[in-house]
């Protein structure tokens, strides 16, 4: 029996703390679908640079990946349920409360694990691991 595994996020500007992230989740099962959020349901951050059809095509192009795929344009959980995996892998810093998302979770009998992917810390003084921060350095340097 293979074990399915869903991440999702918004996947702007992709840098080495997404595919940490990716290859985290890759590894809690067999097969990883990738959820690449809209801009319409980025409401928690500033909204993404990138069109969300470039983000998902550079997202699923990554080898831990097995199938990256736009979310829902008004319901995020639309694609949980078609999925219905074994694990949702939150990325570390994520802002999805996971009481609240295993009680929606349930709710809608979704029965999957909720786990948390582990921070990567930088292996240089100069590596950024945040789109925010490529955004400033790039403003600061090129602005």
């Amino acid at each position: 029996m293979t074990r399915t595994v869903i991440a999702q996020g918004t996947f702007d500007i992709l840098h080495p703390g997404h595919v940490h992230y990716l290859e985290e989740a890759a590894a809690m099962g067999d097969t990883l679908y990738v959820i690449v959020a809209r801009r319409t349901n980025v409401d928690h951050k500033a909204a993404p640079i990138c069109p969300a059809t470039q983000r998902r095509d550079v997202v699923g192009a990554l080898e831990a990946v097995d199938e990256a795929i736009l979310g829902h344009e008004s319901d995020i959980f639309v694609p949980i349920e078609e999925i219905d995996p074994d694990v949702i892998a939150l990325g570390h810093d994520q802002h999805h409360d996971e009481a609240e998302l295993e009680a929606e979770l349930e709710r809608r009998g979704i029965d999957c694990a909720v786990e948390r992917a582990s921070a990567r810390e930088p292996e240089s003084e100069d590596e950024l691991l945040s789109t925010r921060l490529i955004i400033d350095r790039v403003l600061e340097r090129r602005g």
